[in-house]
């Protein structure tokens, strides 16, 4: 099952297409999602209350080096977007190389689009495709306490040394 949910743009642009007929609304999110964490899954599952159908953008291994640095990603892209499609929350996954998941949101025109509270309204991108199509632009809080950043320096600070 989870392999089925991972798909290429044009594919996903067919299905999210069938979808729309229906009247479903397509809600869009996207991330790294390099060591999946309690608050990664919260917000998907917060992300997925926003309508019908939950796609999710991930970054590309080259994508992430650029954003995150040479050190990252910790877990290859084809292992993260298996993780991801394993949520029941999460129906779909499609991997993006651009820095940013601009042409994604254009090329999928979702209703719905969804980023962290860390993103504010105006800097969230593809927000303002979104927004002239009549969609709606969503921040949801993140929980604290709760990064794979920080869980990487965890994990570095109590290894035996």
């Amino acid at each position: 099952m989870p392999l089925s949910k991972i798909k290429n743009l044009n594919q996903l642009k067919r299905i999210t297409a069938q979808f729309k007929k229906r009247d479903k609304k397509i809600v869009f999110t996207n991330g790294c999602f390099d060591i999946l964490h309690f608050g990664h899954v919260k917000y998907l599952r917060e992300a997925k209350k926003k309508g019908d159908i939950l796609v999710v953008g991930l970054n590309s291994d080259s994508s992430v080096k650029k954003i995150k640095g040479k050190t990252r990603p910790l877990n290859r892209e084809k292992e993260r977007a298996y993780v991801l499609s394993g949520l029941s929350c999460v129906d779909f996954v499609v991997i993006f190389n651009e820095d940013t998941p601009y042409s994604l949101i254009r090329a999928l025109k979702p209703d719905i689009l969804v980023k962290g509270s860390d993103w504010h309204r105006e800097k969230i991108v593809g927000a303002d495709i979104v927004s002239k199509s009549g969609g709606k632009v969503f921040s949801i809080p993140f929980v604290k306490g709760f990064s794979t950043t920080k869980l990487i320096n965890k994990i570095i600070e109590t290894r035996p040394r």
